[in-house]
């Protein structure tokens, strides 16, 4: 696998530049606050190929569906991540020629990403006629300052003599790669040269979305101190020029503030006043003391969070790369967003959440973040509820069915074969409740908002279930599974599953729910008896003879055969195969009937995980960033340690390696989280149900330790796995908690082996 960067436990690094990988970086090396994010673009001009790309936590844009053949409750408009307005540019001239390393020779190049507070760092050396200069760059988004960011730029001439045009600027003229039509989404409101600002406006739209208005200010300092060039402006931009005659062996740095303000927070009326009122606040300090404050808030996170691996230095790189990635994503502050599947480094998919954050992003920062961080997460879907009950009756059906992707609750996904028929995610909303309570102890979510949405759940699953006189039992047909290579299928054994699961769960949460919130939904007797029927006559597809859970109800007429059956040129077959031919194979995409088992993993025999595993993982091309991970975990349940740790690197270097050749386009956020899991669920094998704590650890050969910490209901605990397994609590109440099977009482401060 090709390795664009090197391996280093904390730095995504590398000496070279390679202009056909040139995506590929800028998509490494994004960065993000939570707020915003951006690409790993260049601040000086680039003549290449390139995806740029910054933008807007809650920004967006709904983009008018287009289908030949219209359906009844098909989407009505596709919601765009769109290309926000861009605060990078910083064009450079060294005697009036422009710095393009498309272009120029230049020498010593280096970029960098810094894990340990997401500080991305580029220079070079520029050759020019008689002249030398190395640039060098720095830039952060701050976590202090949600609205602000930094860059800060040095230029030292070696040799010559060099008269530097720098020209500072913000760009409203921008769009996506995937506009149809190459349409624009943002028109100019107002250009500010003395406050240096412009304010653009997102288009008007047909449907009730709400335009958003963006405000961008800049102020410049030199060598620390504010500074105002020759402002010009244009319609929807601006620029800023400094000139500087710089001598050999002189540096001349430019440091580049800039505030950020939505109509999320801010009426457009007042934004030009409040982020007058931030930069003020923001200079204050320079950059070196701005980014101190930003990596102390980092140091915090990272305590809490951190995964040491020793013996393995391209695992280490790794998952600190993911954690740090979704934590530039999100970390709770604002209850409205959520965590798209490209977070700030792409364009591609659209949509601010996907059932991802519920199945894969929550069981990790149930652990590693603040509970209050998990909890908004669940609130968010309660504050769409009203969106869910719509989106089921665009199907004619009733309850709330939430959607595959949305950034307002209402479904914005443009494939049928998904938006409506990839159902499950129902069930990962309801998992989610059930995870947050049972991790946490907490019942007041489940008692109220919880309640409200597990029975808007179940009454979705009562009314698109059907009952077969043949067989006597309910049904669920026409629909996607997880393993989103087959389509339209009848009774996926893990859909079927986890509405079974849910009207179970929903039942029993009733019972103990606040009893004003009870009285509002009016859940009637005969509502519970047909939940219940459903529970006990639910059709499940097995065989005996081989003794698995059949994926759906022909999935065993197929051309059944390996994935190593595939010629590695035909790899990965979503790049080669036409999708006709993928429907019909029977390679799944990731994992399905194992997912389940994941899930619901008390209620499965050793024996039924080992043939259900044995069964489905060799047909599995792992061709979604979800697949490796789920596998990772039940491999190294069952004992089988090489694959557990080769499906841990799989889903641990994903996006560094560029294992499925897609990720010039964007990070895969939401399965990043897939590498902590495969870790502590997987290696460490932690568990929790019934109010215990459980660990069942091994150590892959080729690692010498690994360690990290969890908050569970209250206490921080420190697990360090190496020849022996000691578990100490740091803080909270004492506890009891289960390593390989043996009781262990914890009292703070304890080292237990």
């Amino acid at each position: 696998m090709k390795r664009t960067f090197a391996v280093d436990p904390w730095m995504i690094a590398t000496h070279q530049f390679h202009p056909e990988d040139k995506r590929l970086q800028e998509s490494l090396t994004a960065i993000g606050n939570g707020y915003m994010g951006m690409r790993g673009n260049f601040e000086e001009q680039y003549s290449g190929d390139q995806l740029s790309g910054t933008y807007l936590g809650g920004v967006w844009f709904p983009d008018k569906t287009r289908v030949g053949w219209w359906k009844n409750g098909y989407p009505a408009y596709f919601g765009k991540a769109i290309n926000a307005p861009s605060f990078l540019p910083i064009r450079i001239k060294v005697n009036e020629q422009p710095v393009d390393l498309a272009k120029n020779s230049f020498r010593d190049f280096y970029l960098a990403l810094d894990l340990h507070q997401g500080l991305l760092t580029r220079q070079f050396i520029y050759e020019g006629d008689q002249v030398e200069v190395r640039f060098e760059f720095q830039r952060f988004l701050s976590n202090v300052v949600k609205e602000a960011a930094l860059i800060n730029v040095k230029a030292t001439v070696l040799s010559g003599k060099a008269t530097i045009t720098f020209d500072a600027g913000l760009e409203g003229r921008v769009a996506n790669e995937d506009s149809n039509y190459d349409e624009r989404f943002w028109e100019p409101q107002a250009e500010d040269p003395t406050q240096k600002t412009i304010q653009l406006q997102t288009k008007p739209n047909p449907y009730d979305v709400p335009q958003f208005t963006v405000l961008l200010k800049q102020q410049l300092r030199v060598n620390h101190q504010p500074v105002t060039g020759v402002v010009t402006t244009g319609n929807g931009w601006l620029n800023e020029q400094i000139v500087a005659d710089v001598a050999t062996g002189e540096t001349y740095q430019l440091e580049k503030d800039v505030i950020v303000v939505t109509s999320r927070d801010v009426a457009p009326s007042d934004q030009q006043q409040t982020a007058a009122a931030l930069m003020t606040t923001l200079q204050t300090h320079s950059f070196s003391e701005q980014l101190a404050a930003h990596t102390q808030l980092w140091a915090q996170r990272w305590e809490q969070s951190d995964v040491v691996i020793e013996g393995d230095p391209a695992a280490q790189q790794g998952i600190r790369f993911n954690i740090a990635q979704l934590f530039m994503t999100y970390y709770g502050e604002d209850k409205r967003l959520n965590i798209g599947p490209k977070g700030f480094t792409g364009e591609k998919y659209g949509g601010a959440t996907y059932w991802d954050t519920e199945a894969y992003i929550v069981p990790m920062y149930l652990a590693v973040t603040p509970p209050d961080v998990t909890r908004a997460l669940l609130q968010y879907r309660h504050d769409q509820l009203p969106g869910a009950y719509h989106n089921a009756q665009q199907q004619g059906l009733a309850g709330a069915l939430f959607p595959m992707v949305t950034f307002n609750g209402i479904e914005c996904h443009n494939e049928w074969e998904i938006t409506f028929e990839e159902i499950h995610r129902n069930g990962a909303v309801a998992f989610a409740i059930y995870q947050y309570t049972a991790y946490t102890g907490d019942e007041s979510y489940v008692n109220r908002d919880g309640i409200e949405v597990l029975v808007g759940i179940a009454r979705f699953w009562a009314d698109r279930v059907h009952f077969s006189k043949r067989t006597n039992q309910y049904m669920i047909h026409g629909v996607t599974g997880p393993n989103e290579y087959e389509n339209n299928v009848n009774n996926n054994w893990y859909t079927n599953t986890m509405a079974s699961w849910t009207l179970s769960y929903t039942l029993a949460r009733l019972a103990k729910a606040n009893a004003d919130v009870v009285a509002k939904l009016a859940v009637t007797a005969e509502e519970k008896a047909k939940w219940q029927d459903i529970i006990d006559r639910m059709y499940y597809p097995v065989d005996d003879e081989l003794g698995i859970f059949v994926q759906h109800d022909t999935f065993l007429d197929k051309d059944l055969r390996p994935a190593s059956s595939i010629p590695a040129d035909q790899r990965p077959i979503n790049q080669h195969w036409s999708w006709d031919r993928i429907l019909r194979s029977p390679f799944i995409k990731q994992a399905d009937v194992l997912q389940g088992i994941y899930f619901l993993n008390d209620r499965f025999t050793q024996a039924q995980k080992e043939r259900n595993f044995d069964f489905y993982e060799p047909m599995t091309v792992h061709e979604s960033s979800l697949s490796a991970s789920i596998h990772a975990i039940l491999a190294a349940e069952l004992g089988k340690t090489e694959k557990a740790v080769a499906l841990y690197a799989r889903t641990a270097r994903l996006d560094l390696d560029n294992y499925n050749n897609d990720t010039d386009d964007g990070l895969h956020i939401t399965s990043m989280s897939g590498s902590w899991l495969s870790i502590v669920q997987g290696f460490a094998g932690m568990r929790y149900d019934h109010d215990r704590l459980r660990f069942k650890p091994f150590l892959p050969k080729e690692w010498h330790r690994f360690s990290f910490k969890i908050n569970y209901r209250g206490r921080l605990l420190a697990v360090d796995v190496s020849e022996e397994v000691n578990v100490i609590l740091l803080a909270g109440p004492s506890i009891d908690i289960e390593v390989n099977g043996e009781l262990q009482h914890l009292e703070k401060g304890d080292d237990h082996a």
